[in-house]
């Protein structure tokens, strides 16, 4: 292409933009990344390796005191935050030298440009310094930002969101958590173990709504039984603050109730970054939060505008996010060949015990007018769960019961996320029931879970020895 400066432009230089960028030098394209704020965008900056690393020395510090072992002693002793903090700051600092810097280094052909950014055409970003930057097609990537529900009094009393809540200087003696999808119960049950006394509330009947219902169920249960105090199926009707701290009152169904807490975290979910990049003015539609509407091929509205990543709504994971840049890039560079596919699409929550599911759940495939198949094996099956002192939890496959296919998988574990994949293979390849009972799993791990709970769609695994087939 010889329609400008550059053969794409890429506005925004997060995990989306990145992958385009990449995307396109590999094809041999004169790339232009443009950026306006901080290398990298949410997930290595503010989102996923700050909070995984910080749940992780929750989970060491609330290791010392509770384990399943005896013989092995217990130490209380509340952690040292601003080291903590820091080690987070340092490994987020890392990555985004090492990912995004030291990346960009490797590929001359992509030009970045640190300055926000306005569209004035689909071949035409004009810089805030002055410079107008054209190129044959542009792909927007410019992510998302918390986003908090219009609750009476919220906007004036103030509050945390993910970013500020793992920033804090001192960790507070309390804090109320509004919202328990992903984002809220990893951070609540972050606090909590490390002596941060937590209420949790959410409007939605349980906890990870999205999820199967046993597993919101379960996992709220164990919260609780942690010491997380945990509200669900309320609404929120006040927010205030005096002094030093935070009320919220809510209403269950049956009474009002008001709780109060040093601080205040809102996660109630994120929405598409679309407002002051001129967008309504080249042709581009948005949707009903805000997202950019795109096609099968992530192609706007304006021919020769695409876009990727958060800001096209749901679902914001970081590897949809990056499979999606570099695929807008590729068509846009070569013709709309590939179709955007997020068949057998993973999702995992990183609290302990964690969740992982893929494909549907039994009510939806009944939903599809499929009759489902469903097996649920508790942990205590699982000779690894056992061998840990960590029976919490269980794996729930979902089958077609006409087929035998596999068509969805929700696990509660301690590692549930390093047991997802099997399934999602298993869904996106068609793999049947006895495909995964006929696969050599290696005993003492956890995705032994896996044949055995396809064993028991058929078997009382109780009954079965040590790696019975």
């Amino acid at each position: 292409m010889q329609h400008g400066e550059f053969d794409i432009a890429i506005v925004g230089g997060g995990s989306a933009g990145f992958a385009a960028a990449i995307k396109g030098a590999g094809l041999g394209a004169r790339v232009g990344l443009i950026e306006g704020g901080t290398l990298g965008g949410t997930c290595v900056n503010v989102g996923c390796v700050p909070s995984k690393t910080l749940i992780r020395a929750a989970e060491a510090q609330h290791r010392r005191i509770h384990h399943g072992f005896r013989g092995i002693p217990t130490t209380e002793g509340r952690p040292d935050w601003p080291t903590v903090r820091a080690e987070k700051d340092a490994l987020v600092a890392e990555l985004r030298q090492s990912k995004y810097w030291n990346v960009l280094r490797a590929y001359p052909s992509i030009s970045l440009f640190q300055e926000r950014a306005t569209l004035v055409s689909g071949r035409e970003v004009r810089l805030a310094g002055g410079r107008s930057v054209t190129a044959a097609k542009i792909v927007v990537t410019t992510g998302a930002s918390p986003w908090a529900p219009p609750i009476p009094g919220l906007a004036e009393a103030g509050y945390l969101d993910n970013a500020s809540a793992m920033a804090l200087e001192h960790l507070p003696e309390s804090l109320i958590v509004i919202g328990a999808s992903a984002v809220g119960l990893e951070l609540a049950q972050l606090f909590a173990r490390l002596g941060v006394e937590v209420t949790v509330l959410e409007a939605l009947p349980r906890v990870v709504p999205g999820e199967d219902p046993d597993v919101g169920i379960a996992l709220g249960d164990y919260l609780r039984e942690e010491g997380l105090e945990v509200h669900a199926g309320v609404q929120i009707e006040q927010v205030g603050r005096a002094g030093n701290g935070y009320t919220v009152s809510f209403n269950d169904g049956s009474k009002r109730h008001a709780v109060r807490a040093e601080q205040l975290l809102v996660a109630t979910g994120r929405r598409a970054n679309t407002k002051g990049f001129g967008l309504e003015t080249v042709g581009v539609t948005l949707g009903k939060k805000g997202e950019i509407a795109v096609n099968e091929f992530l192609q706007t509205a304006n021919p020769d505008i695409y876009a990727a990543g958060d800001v096209i709504g749901d679902p914001m994971f970081v590897y949809v996010v990056a499979y999606g840049g570099a695929l807008a890039a590729e068509n846009a560079l070569t013709g709309n060949a590939r179709r955007y596919d997020l068949t057998a699409l993973p999702k995992i929550t990183f609290t302990d015990p964690a969740v992982a599911s893929v494909g549907l759940t039994e009510d939806q495939a009944r939903a599809q007018g499929i009759e489902p198949f469903v097996s649920k094996l508790p942990l205590e099956h699982v000779p690894r769960s056992l061998a840990a002192r960590d029976t919490r939890g269980f794996v729930k496959l979902v089958a077609d019961g006409a087929t035998q296919k596999i068509i969805g998988a929700h696990i509660l574990a301690a590692d549930a996320g390093e047991m997802i994949t099997e399934p999602a293979l298993a869904i996106k390849f068609g793999l049947t029931i006895e495909d995964l009972t006929s696969t050599f799993h290696p005993y003492l791990t956890l995705s032994e879970g896996i044949k055995l709970a396809a064993q028991a769609f058929t078997k009382d695994v109780e009954k079965l020895s040590c790696c019975a087939a």
